[in-house]
């Protein structure tokens, strides 16, 4: 367990817009930031940050909450493990009682699987740096390949012992069960028999974008026919190789940054660009690129830069990631190296200043890219140049926005010498081909038309919970604040009947409400708003200054989704950009204290309706001689009703 006050550093410590920007690009918006929602496919956003506050809501999910919350959510970390990240990232030394033997055998399934691949980490680490073999074979291959001692730490790069179970018994020499070495495919298990999978290979750690170890590739350093160059972990429930991109840990804020990402195809081009000293550089790792792989840049940036080999082969191979691209709605630009070259020697052979004009120089929009790669093969065959629009025409369709399309038929025409008509004409037919399809079968299976009468039933809105809900926002925002609040003491005339008389008075804003709320004996109906409401009146109660960011540190994660909607409500005014369409959008805190009246008032309103209903419902059961009671208190209520009905403004 850890200790308070590590967590309490840490959250004095962190500055939340840092935190969350390691992940998402983030773009100032007033006193805020905001960005895509990296939790839902959006073309707009919905993500907003507040510094002040200390808090974020994604309006897209409805998720919100701290700095905690949000790395729960987004690497499905446990709260220990999201307060560990941040003290690392912060350089605070954790201080934590130790687990027992029953805690440890309850950690969750997922977290065992983290656990043993940091260990294999770890082992092939060591194996590298301190063993004779791992020296001579593993260190000397990565010295080979130009990498320093301290790249090669830095990427965590290790060695598997080639022998058949070296790091198997290590790991179960040091209590971690079978079970996870094998469901991180880090162990094979045939009958009684289990060995290392990647023996004798250099591995290279495949890294989450948080820097947790997911899984592994390992290249082996023999000519053995029959074993692959590359193996890569099995999917598990920690690594899924489509939604991974290598050395997106080192390149995120780089990324950011430079808003742009080269994207390579191996796991050394990464490293050697990043040693030259281009860190915006991630791989696909040896497997086709994904629309999620995208969504993961899309994150950090709306620009890609793909990074070919020399080989026409191997270019032609690769370019059909790029409509994948195109189709997520990103930019993106191609580069080539010179024959025989490769992302990985082509750095190592250049100054990171040649590396760079190199990139800027030859880096070319795809449409021109892919007329220079195929205009060779089709130069003096009209049919082939027929196929090759056609495909760069595909390539088109394939961009979700219309302005980007139109630019680049234009540009396509000039470059292929052909009209834009005929280009418009075929992208046309390419983009409503199944739309056609679509309305061709919606006319054959049209049926006369019928008017149907129907009742639509709308859903019932709480009320009660959104004057709770009320309360909370008025608490949180407003609680310590001092306002002049005018009170209606009920009085009687001389004739008995009942009047209400004003009489100001000045307090705190959470003592009239929870004065008011104790004299009319009102409890919160909604589990979520009564736990909140007791934290918030005891902490308004203690103490002298009362801060959002520390309340929100003290509240659950699924509670505080609630309460981020209440705190982010003016955020979500800037985000729509309201102001800019002249829709002005009143401020509560220049009537806080008719905000709160009111909120109260309508409060009692509600109930007393309620209880009028009740009372209504007990006269219908009854018979008339137990009525006269009943009826002389639904009376009572209809008269304070009409009382609270004057003051609200309202017409009965």
């Amino acid at each position: 367990m850890i200790h308070k006050a590590t967590i309490d550093s840490v959250f004095d410590a962190i500055r939340l817009e840092e935190v969350i920007g390691d992940f998402v690009q983030l773009k100032k918006s007033g006193s805020n930031f905001k960005g895509l929602s990296p939790f839902s496919d959006e073309k707009s956003p919905s993500f907003m940050v507040s510094p002040v506050k200390q808090i974020w809501k994604d309006f897209s999910s409805g998720k919100g909450g701290n700095a905690v919350a949000f790395l729960m959510e987004h690497e499905h970390f446990t709260y220990p493990e999201a307060i560990k990240y941040l003290a690392k990232k912060y350089n605070i030394e954790v201080e934590e009682t130790e687990q027992t033997d029953e805690q440890k055998e309850q950690a969750d399934e997922r977290e065992s699987m983290y656990l043993v691949s940091e260990f294999a980490n770890t082992f092939f680490q060591n194996t590298l740096h301190k063993s004779e073999q791992g020296k001579a074979i593993g260190l000397s291959y990565f010295k080979e390949r130009g990498f320093t001692t301290e790249t090669i730490k830095k990427f965590g790069l290790g060695y598997s012992p080639d022998t058949w179970d070296a790091f198997t018994s290590e790991a179960i020499k040091k209590a971690y069960k079978l079970e996870f070495l094998e469901k991180t495919g880090l162990t094979i298990v045939k009958e009684e028999k289990q060995f290392d999978r990647f023996k004798g290979r250099v591995m290279f750690p495949i890294q989450s974008m948080s820097g947790r170890v997911l899984g592994f590739g390992g290249r082996i350093l023999t000519n053995e026919k029959k074993a692959a160059k590359y193996l890569n972990s099995p999917e598990s429930d920690i690594y899924h190789k489509s939604k991974v991109l290598y050395g997106i840990y080192h390149a995120k804020q780089s990324i950011a940054k430079e808003d742009n990402c080269f994207l390579v195809e191996g796991y050394t081009d990464v490293i050697q660009f990043h040693q030259t000293g281009v860190k915006n550089v991630v791989s696909s790792s040896g497997t086709a690129l994904t629309s999620d792989q995208i969504r993961l840049i899309s994150r950090l940036t709306k620009n890609i830069t793909v990074l070919f080999d020399g080989d026409a082969a191997g270019m032609r191979a690769s370019i059909r990631g790029i409509d994948l691209i195109l189709e997520q709605g990103m930019n993106v630009k191609v580069c080539s190296f010179p024959d025989g070259e490769d992302p990985d020697s082509f750095a190592k052979q250049n100054t990171l200043e040649e590396l760079t004009v190199y990139l800027e120089e030859n880096a070319q929009d795809f449409i021109r890219f892919k007329a220079s790669l195929l205009q060779e093969e089709s130069r003096t065959d009209p049919i082939k140049k027929a196929e090759l629009v056609r495909d760069m025409v595909a390539s088109i369709a394939k961009i979700p926005d219309v302005i980007k399309r139109e630019i680049y038929v234009q540009e396509c025409s000039r470059i292929m010498d052909i009209s834009e008509e005929v280009l418009f004409d075929t992208l046309a037919q390419m983009r409503n081909v199944d739309i056609k399809g679509q309305r061709k079968q919606q006319k054959e299976t049209k049926k006369p038309l019928e008017v149907v009468k129907k009742e639509v039933q709308q859903p019932k809105i709480n009320e009660q919970n959104g004057l709770e809900k009320k309360i909370i926002e008025i608490l949180l925002l407003y609680g310590t604040h001092e306002e002049e609040f005018e009170d209606l003491v009920m009085k009687e005339n001389e004739e008995g009947e009942l009047f209400l008389e004003p009489e100001l008075y000045t307090t705190k804003v959470f003592e009239k409400i929870y004065l008011d709320l104790q004299e009319d004996e009102i409890e919160f109906t909604q589990n979520t708003f009564k736990e909140v409401y007791k934290i918030l009146i005891d902490q308004l109660n203690q103490q002298e200054e009362f801060k959002i960011e520390h309340f929100i540190n003290q509240i659950p994660p699924e509670v505080a989704y609630e309460i981020t909607e209440i705190m982010m409500d003016e955020e979500r005014h800037a985000l729509h950009r309201w102001v800019d369409m002249e829709i002005h959008v009143k401020k509560k805190e220049h009537t806080v204290s008719q905000y709160v009246s009111d909120t109260i008032l309508n409060l009692r309103r509600f109930l007393i309706n309620e209880k009028i209903n009740e009372l209504s419902q007990e006269v219908k059961a009854q018979n008339f001689e137990n009525n006269l009671n009943v009826l002389e208190d639904i009376r009572d209520y209809q008269t304070l009703k009409k009382l609270l009905y004057r003051k609200l403004n309202r017409v009965i």
